[in-house]
């Protein structure tokens, strides 16, 4: 690009470029980043984006195979949501959430047609962490029970509940084992913590697990289980057949609520509107953020079903944000499913996984020895990359990274790609709106990079 030349916001490239120098001087000395050790990072500056790329501060577009944090998942700077936010905070920027809104009964009208039904009830939170929280505390008080199992390999949100709830290591810091959270194995036949040679066996002896752990501490005692009905920055372990219904069922058999964590992976991530649709179980709690408008503006919520809802009924729920139902958040998840709706985005992921992500990402495993296993849905994938494919020692070890894959990663940006990596895994994760093209120009980035990864191995 030329010093004059514009991007997508406006901006001359010289102008980004010394925009992006103050924003970068200004964030090393007044931003506390999530999840860092402060002097040790150097933050991309993104000066701009639209549909599926970013700039950085120098100029450089990369596709973004991130979606950031998962969540835009119908793109950078969609034309019909921009506007949406707009045309709320000129007529009502905020108001209390014991007001009604237009905007926030029309989001939750919406999100709810595309629930089962006597799902019908929304509470909207300000993100995914407080979703989960809330959704717990209705679980707690509905039951008259405290504690909660989640699975190992999750992730649940950075809040006090949640954190706990996670079943990584950014847990262990914040864990004081007081939390009333249970931890369990949940099914991952590449990683079978139950030597199933099948993903029939690795189901079975999943559920046969749960089932023991629910009995060992007590089903009498549990509110909930909440699990990533597809764990996501875990690993996008698809659950195999028959695993969500087994849940429900040892739910149902014990009065426990089934909550469906799909901050991530609903609103379309997986080819559906909700990844436990892809499972024979429907949850009473669905939990969802980032998705529902693409993160534009922080939004989250609890879908509640009839019964537990009606707990409530007169009697005070003993909780509430200052945000719950924001104008400009809900006007943008208005804009949002409806664009989704009308240009068939949840249709177009699942046809993109199954005929170019899935079948690309599969070809790559053919030519680079670092891949041990490829798994996702619609454009929800994941690369398990090894060290050595016969006894699957991961290319960097549990709760850390590696020079093999910090160089990977570097590679994948160099090439104008910006990847989403977590341990020793990259993660396919473009927006939902993604196009054939922009997926086979990422994957020849990622084919290239990946021969760095495939230079370690001995």
């Amino acid at each position: 690009m030329n010093a004059t030349d514009l991007l997508p916001n406006g901006l001359r490239l010289d102008e980004a470029r010394a925009e992006a120098r103050r924003t970068y001087e200004l964030d090393r000395a007044h931003v506390f980043h999530s999840w860092s050790a402060q002097a040790e990072i150097s933050p991309m500056t993104i000066t701009a984006s639209a549909g599926s790329y970013v700039w950085d501060g120098d100029g450089n577009r990369l596709l973004d195979f991130s979606s950031q944090l998962v969540n835009t998942n119908i793109g950078h700077q969609h034309p019909k949501v921009v506007a949406a936010i707009a045309a709320q905070a000129a007529k009502l920027c905020t108001i209390a959430p014991q007001h009604a809104n237009d905007a926030r009964s029309e989001a939750a009208r919406l999100i709810t047609s595309h629930t089962p039904d006597g799902l019908d009830k929304v509470f909207f939170t300000n993100a995914g962490a407080d979703a989960n929280e809330h959704a717990v505390r209705m679980a707690r008080l509905h039951t008259g029970r405290y504690k909660v199992l989640t699975r190992y390999r999750s992730y649940h949100g950075g809040t006090d509940t949640a954190i706990n709830m996670t079943g990584d290591p950014r847990r262990w810091p914040n864990d004081h084992a007081n939390s009333g959270v249970v931890h369990f194995f949940g099914p991952f036949l590449y990683r079978s913590r139950f030597h199933a040679e099948t993903e029939q066996q690795e189901c079975e002896r999943a559920l046969a697990h749960l089932d023991e752990v629910v009995r060992m501490e007590g089903p009498s005692t549990i509110a909930a289980i909440v699990l990533e009905s597809v764990p996501g920055t875990a690993g996008i372990m698809v659950p195999p057949p028959g695993y969500l219904a087994g849940v429900r069922e040892i739910c149902d058999r014990h009065g426990i609520v089934f909550i469906a964590d799909e901050v991530m992976a609903g609103f379309g991530r997986t080819g559906r509107w909700f990844a436990f649709e892809h499972g024979d179980a429907v949850p009473d709690l669905i939990t969802f953020a980032k998705g529902v408008n693409s993160g534009y503006v922080p939004l989250g919520g609890v879908v509640i079903d009839a019964e537990i809802a009606a707990t409530f009924d007169h009697r005070p729920y003993p909780g509430g944000l200052t945000y719950s139902g924001h104008p400009l958040a809900t006007a943008a998840a208005v804009a949002t499913i409806r664009a989704m709706e009308d240009e068939h985005v949840v249709e177009h992921a699942a046809t993109i996984g199954a005929e170019v992500i899935g079948p690309g990402l599969h070809d790559l495993a053919q030519r680079h020895r670092c891949i041990g296993e490829i798994r996702g849905a619609g454009v929800f994938w994941a690369l398990e990359l090894v060290a050595d494919r016969d006894s699957r020692e991961p290319l960097a070890p549990y709760g850390s990274s590696s020079p093999a894959m910090n160089e990977t990663i570097a590679a994948c940006k160099a090439g104008g790609l910006l990847p989403f990596a977590n341990f020793n895994r990259i993660h396919v994760v473009p927006p939902c709106t993604v196009t054939a093209d922009e997926v086979r120009e990422g994957l020849a980035i990622l084919d290239r990079a990946l021969d760095v990864a495939d230079g370690h191995l001995g």
